[in-house]
């Protein structure tokens, strides 16, 4: 399998970083992103992205989707489903019944 040359990137930010896939994401400006507290503290970066894609940035918001529906979202995977089923419970919510 070939490996992939990383290349030395700027931001717009100014901030350096090298990357061998095409994804423009500076590492440096999302660590900056990260919100300390609430559900979104807990996923990773790609979780977090989708969910306020689609403008899903609280547990009530969160609530009116089905799992599957949540997992259909690219950057979403199983092992993000804990940490929401974890925040949908500690605010007496769950996801949307099909």
């Amino acid at each position: 399998m070939p490996t992939s040359k990383a290349t030395l990137r700027t931001c717009k930010q100014g901030h350096s970083y090298y990357k061998t896939s095409d994804c423009p994401t500076c590492p440096e400006c999302e660590k900056n992103k990260k919100p300390e507290a609430g559900f979104l503290a807990t996923l990773s970066s790609p979780a977090r992205r989708a969910l306020l894609h689609y403008n899903i940035d609280t547990v009530k918001k969160l609530a009116d989707y089905t799992e599957a529906e949540i997992l259909k979202l690219h950057g979403i995977g199983p092992a993000s489903l804990p940490a929401l089923q974890k925040a949908l419970k500690e605010a007496g919510l769950s996801f949307k019944k099909v």
